[in-house]
Order: structure tokens, then sequence, then C-alpha cells
């Protein structure tokens, strides 16, 4: 059979072939009706759709869709498009079902890949089936789930130690500056001066508390606070301690002048109030330390446990942070005490031992505090969720009936580590004997009203006291978030290693650590030989 198109593309005639007879069909095309392009072109098409039909039934034949006639298949795949529904998935429903189940036959089975490649391979040699399949892929991930989960609670673990032990190079100070202060006299100079002393009870003096048993810590947060105040010698820092730090503690400052700056070093046994009657939180402490030991059970048993259940990784870390020494040291809890410690000052900033200043704090005493006691930083809000998520629902725990009824689960938190206290305003009311009274709360619930620290305590006992201040005073998160900007970290004024990583441990982040480390003098006699480095 032949066509031919006349030249004016107005006759298509059709010549079929036949036993000696020539037959023809002629047709006339109208030339404004059915234009050879119009032909052309119905043709092409005619052909693309007979071409996408037949890859559609190809597809469906290999999903193992035999049934699917072709227009069947066509109306099924592009129905959902043309009227704008949801495509199924091209995952067949048994595959979602396989994975699903529980798996017994994986138990004690040494056969698993280990590696994608190896499973790959498998498949490919055994020319498996789509069951399967499904049953191996599940098998690998449960494999690699489980060997992460223990792999991230034994880091837990170490992270634990590391932060919990005292590192001896730390020790090795300690050690030093203690026989230091016995057979050096000037290691046992009078702090400060007694020209000076009338300056620790001067409210026109700019007056910072650091509380502290780590003499390397409190070293860099004093030297970092007089070197970047423009006027140090208006500067007073009251360094407390405990009985067994005080002379190391006493010994570093003697040896290490901060002048102009008026340095006071305090043992707690100096303070009468502190030697003479009850201490509330001295006894809540005595108490918590024994709930603690015997509800957790030390870290052995808590990882130990973790075998035999599914908890999450993060939740054997929350536990493993209850054991920490700093949560049951009374550095952490006296500053409940500040308005009894220092009965002649109006207004006091108390510094952490793990925080780096790196500007002037003087500004703080213009800040308005509007007749509140604390002005702290806030933690629900920034650039960074990780760090600046956390509400009073991250301390206190909502679901006991105690802590439903009395605070709001998504009231904004705020931070220790750098706080302003109006310690004239703080006399006024009963922060206090609150603090102390929720303290007894928790140990009479079993720990059940929050679990960690004196943060839970202190957001109760200041609720309604808390004057926020501007973030650039205090970023936070440099012990944890290992993410955190270095640009960001050298812009803020006070930066603070809460958290494990502290920055004098062997486990800080590379990267954060030099922003403590240059207020450290590695030239020094005691520094070097006690090997303490700057990496």
């Amino acid at each position: 059979m032949q066509l031919h198109i006349s030249p004016s593309l107005r006759h298509v005639t059709v010549f079929p072939s036949g036993k000696g007879v020539r037959e023809f069909i002629k047709v006339k095309v109208g030339g404004r009706r059915v234009s050879y392009r119009m032909l052309f072109y119905s043709l092409l098409l005619l052909t693309f759709l007979l071409r996408f039909v037949f890859v559609l039934t190809a597809v469906d034949t290999i999903d193992g869709e035999r049934k699917c006639s072709t227009i069947g298949c066509v109306g099924k795949r592009l129905g959902p498009r043309i009227w704008g529904r949801r495509m199924e998935s091209l995952v067949p429903e048994d595959m979602y079902r396989i994975l699903e189940e529980k798996g017994k036959e994986e138990v004690g089975r040494t056969d698993i890949p280990q590696t994608l490649e190896e499973f790959t391979t498998e498949m490919r040699t055994k020319k498996s089936d789509l069951k399967t399949f499904a049953v191996e892929l599940r098998s690998m991930v449960n494999l690699m789930e489980q060997r992460t989960r223990s792999a991230k609670i034994q880091e837990y673990l170490y992270r634990h130690v590391a932060s919990s032990s005292i590192p001896k190079q730390l020790h090795c100070l300690a050690l030093i500056l203690a026989n230091e202060h016995t057979n050096n006299a000037n290691a046992r100079l009078q702090l400060p001066p007694a020209e000076l002393v009338p300056n620790l009870v001067d409210n026109s003096f700019y007056h910072f508390v650091l509380a502290s048993d780590n003499v390397l810590a409190a070293s860099v947060v004093a030297t970092s606070l007089i070197r970047n105040s423009i006027s140090p010698e208006r500067v007073v820092l009251h360094m407390i301690t405990d009985r067994k730090t005080y002379s190391t503690m006493h010994a570093w400052f003697s040896l290490h002048s901060l002048a102009p700056a008026v340095v006071e070093v305090k043992g707690l046994h100096h303070f009468d109030w502190f030697t003479k009657g009850k201490v509330p939180v001295l006894e809540a402490m005595e108490k918590d330390k024994d709930m603690r030991a015997k509800f957790r059970g030390g870290s052995s048993e808590i990882v130990k446990s973790s075998v035999n259940n599914s908890e999450k990784p993060y939740v054997i870390a929350s536990k493993l942070q209850t054991l920490s020494p700093k949560y049951n040291s009374v550095m952490n809890h006296i500053r409940i005490n500040l308005p009894e410690m220092f009965p002649s000052l109006n207004k006091v900033v108390f510094l952490d031992d793990d925080i780096v200043i790196q500007t002037d704090l003087t500004p703080l005493w213009d800040i308005d505090l509007g007749g509140k006691v604390n002005g702290a930083v806030e933690t629900c809000r920034g650039d960074d969720k990780f760090v600046m998520s956390k509400r009073f629902k991250s301390y206190l725990n909502f679901s006991n009936p105690l802590i439903k009824e009395n605070f709001d689960p998504n009231e904004c938190a705020w931070a220790y580590g750098m706080n302003i206290f109006d310690l004239e305003a703080w006399r006024k009311t009963n922060i206090s004997q609150t603090y102390n009274y929720w303290l007894q709360q928790n140990l009479k619930s079993d720990l059940s009203l929050w679990q960690l620290g004196t943060l839970p305590p202190g957001l109760i006992a200041f609720h309604g006291h808390v004057q926020v201040i501007d973030p650039f005073w205090h970023m936070l998160g440099l012990g944890y978030q290992e993410n955190t900007s270095l640009a960001d970290a050298e812009s803020a004024g006070v930066i603070h290693f809460n958290g494990r990583a502290k920055p004098w441990l062997d486990i800080a982040f590379p990267s954060l650590r030099p922003l403590w480390a240059k207020y450290v003098d590695f030239s020094d006699k005691f520094i070097k030989k006690c090997h303490i480095r700057a990496s």
C-alpha cells in the first residue's frame, strides 16, 4: 500500500496492491479544515501515546500488578494527577507490613549483613524476592540501631566519668598550692590588705561574687573580669570557697595579684551564720545525696539496666547527669544565702566559675531592675533552638499535681551563671524561705518534682522576681553545643561553658576552648609544673 500526498496538500491518495487490479482511494482534504501539519502532529501524538501506554504497562507488570490493563493503568496513573488527588505509594503494602513486624527470627543471628554493600551483593546473588529483601533490610537496620544506641550510651557514660572526675593536672595544682600556703609566707598574705578592707562594704564599688572550689576555673573568671574592666580599681571580687579548698585558693590569689582590683578570699567556715545553728540548704543537701544514691544506684547500674529496656540514650544521659557532684555541691546552692553573706551590700553580680568575661561588666549596675530581685537572661528565645528553647516544663515535672497547680509549663525559663541580684529588694521578700521549702517538698516526693541541679528550685523561688536583661550579657551552651558559632561567641559579653564539656577538661570542644585558654598564663611556674597546656 502506498500513500501519496499532492504538492498542494489538498489530496491524499491511497494505492493498495492487488492482483493486477489497480484500485485507489482518493480523498479530498478541505484546505480550511484539515492541514498537512495537523495530520502530521496527530500521527506524532498518537505514536507518543502508544509508547507511553507501553511503558506504563511494563512498569505495572514489573511491580507485580499483572491484572492491570493498559487503559486501566493509564487511568490509574494519570487520574490522580488530572483530578489533583495524591499519588499512591510506589512501595507495596506488603513491604510496610514486613518492616513493621518484630522479627523474632533475628535474635541470635550471625549472618546479618554488616554493610550496605554486603546487603546489596547478597540480594543480587540470591535473586531474592520482595519478602526476603524486606526481612534482611529490617534485620540490618535493627542491628545498626542497636549498635548506635549502645555506642551512644557508652559515650554518655565516658563523658559523665570525665566530667565528674578531677583531672590529675588540677589535682596537682591544688596540692602544690596547698603546700605553698603552708611553707611560703607570701602565699598567706592578708586578702585584701588592711587598708582596702573598707572597700569590701562600700556600695560605691562594683561588687562581684564568685563561688568555686576549682582554682584554675576561678582564676580565669577573675582574670577575664579584671582585664576587661574599664575601671578595675573600682572592682571588688568576693571569692567564696569551701574549707578544703580555702588554703589553695588563698595561695593562688596571694601569689597572683589582680591589683588595682580588690580581691577577698573567704571560706564558708568564716561566715558566722554558716557555722552557728542549722542551715536548711546543708540539711537538704545531705538528704538529697542519700536519696540520689538510693534512687539511682550509681552510673554502672544505670548503664546495666539500659540493656534490658528501650529507653532512649538521652534519657540515660539525664539519669547519669543527676549523679554529677556539682548538683550536690554547696557551691551551687550558696547563692540563695547572698543576703545573709553580705548584709552591708545593696547589689552584687553573681558569677559561676565556668564562664569567661569578654567585656566591661560595670554597665550592669546601670540596668534598672524595676524593683525585681534577679536580673537574668531568658533561655526560651534565640536563634539556637537547641540551647535557647528552655521553659519551665524543661526543668519541672508537670505530671506532679503540686507543680501543675502552681506553675505554667510554657513560662520562659532563665539562666544562672551571670546574674544581677538586688540584695535590698531581696531582703524584703521570702525568696530564700521559698527555696528551702521546695527543696524539702522535692525530697519528700522522692525527687519527683525535679531531678537536676539548683535551677529548678531557683525558678520557683524567684518566680515573679526576675527582670529580663539583654542576651548579650550571657551566652549559654558552650559546654554542650559543639556547633556554637565562634563569631557569635566572640561577640557576647559573657560566655558560659555550661554542660559537660568544661574548657579545662580534655572533652572540651577544640574550637571553643581557646576563648577560655587565652586567660590562662601557661608560662606560670605552677601551671607548667602540673603540665597544664593550651590544648
